[in-house]
């Protein structure tokens, strides 16, 4: 008698929760959907009223008129591989110093972690002109070791992996350490694979991150060889006469955005479980 009192007040709260989560889908999507739309207006209809989701006519002249403007294909490789060659950087950097905290003992090793995390504490905005006099001695100016060594190193990207060691049990190492095996074929063989979720979690987080760098790349990068995306696509803002061309803008918001959403859709299911096993919340 009480299941079938309460089960028509449950479903009209589970109705009420779906509708809740289905505006937010789309107020979240909105934003996105409206972004494509200009992307495929011409410029005479971006600003008309009433606005058009839909564009009509449809044109790709906005990604045409993008290419021909700026070497599009070089720029999209230098952001692709700067991103890549960082993300993978930062892994295994990230992967050997969380190694070295949670498993190895050592003198102060507690201590020079705290002072490690510590460094999050600093804004990156501070960092930039202390590491553009570095790289400018080093003589690595508009290279891509400008742009890819400064991000290998994430005091983040250490901490999220040793979350996610510590929370390995010691006994698949001990049975390693009695089968003859040293500590590098442990880690790479056995640590490493077996934290797959927090590694591609933090492949996605380092991915974004070299993908949407804009202020130290617009410092050290100036030359169209070495030049990434954000910095290209921020030339686009105030042309001719102080107009922005706003089909030009959203057609590189489009490129930009794809990479992030192809990159979180391959690694979508490691991604979630390892937020959840490396206890982050948001």
């Amino acid at each position: 008698m009480n299941l079938s009192r309460t089960s028509p007040q449950m479903n009209i709260k589970r109705l009420a929760v779906y509708l809740l989560m289905l505006l937010l889908v789309v107020l979240m999507l909105l934003p996105f959907a409206w972004m494509i739309s200009t992307s495929l207006k011409a410029q005479q209809y971006i600003l008309e009223t009433p606005p058009r989701l839909i564009p009509d006519p449809l044109t790709f002249e906005s990604y045409t008129s993008l290419a021909e403007r700026m070497d599009l294909a070089r720029i999209v490789f230098n952001s692709v591989f700067v991103a890549v060659m960082t993300a993978g950087g930062q892994i295994l950097v990230s992967a050997m110093a969380a190694y070295a905290f949670s498993r190895i003992q050592w003198r102060g090793r507690n201590l020079i972690f705290t002072l490690y995390l510590a460094t999050m504490m600093v804004p990156s905005v501070v960092l930039v002109i202390p590491q553009f006099i570095l790289i400018r001695q080093l003589g690595w100016m508009n290279t891509y070791a400008a742009l890819i060594v400064p991000g290998l190193f994430n005091a983040f990207g250490t901490f999220l992996l040793r979350q996610s060691f510590m929370g390995l049990p010691k006994d698949f190492e001990e049975a390693a350490f009695v089968d003859g095996a040293n500590p590098f074929t442990i880690f790479w063989r056995i640590v490493l694979p077996l934290n797959m979720p927090a590694i591609a979690t933090l492949i996605v987080l380092s991915f974004m991150g070299s993908w949407n760098s804009y202020l130290l790349p617009l410092f050290v990068a100036r030359k169209e060889e070495v030049i990434t995306l954000p910095v290209a696509l921020a030339t686009l803002q105030a042309g001719p006469r102080a107009l922005t061309e706003w089909n030009l803008v959203m057609a590189g918001a489009v490129i930009t955005v794809l990479p992030i959403l192809i990159v979180y859709l391959l690694a979508q299911k490691w991604f979630v479980q390892g937020v959840v096993s490396s206890g982050i919340k948001g």
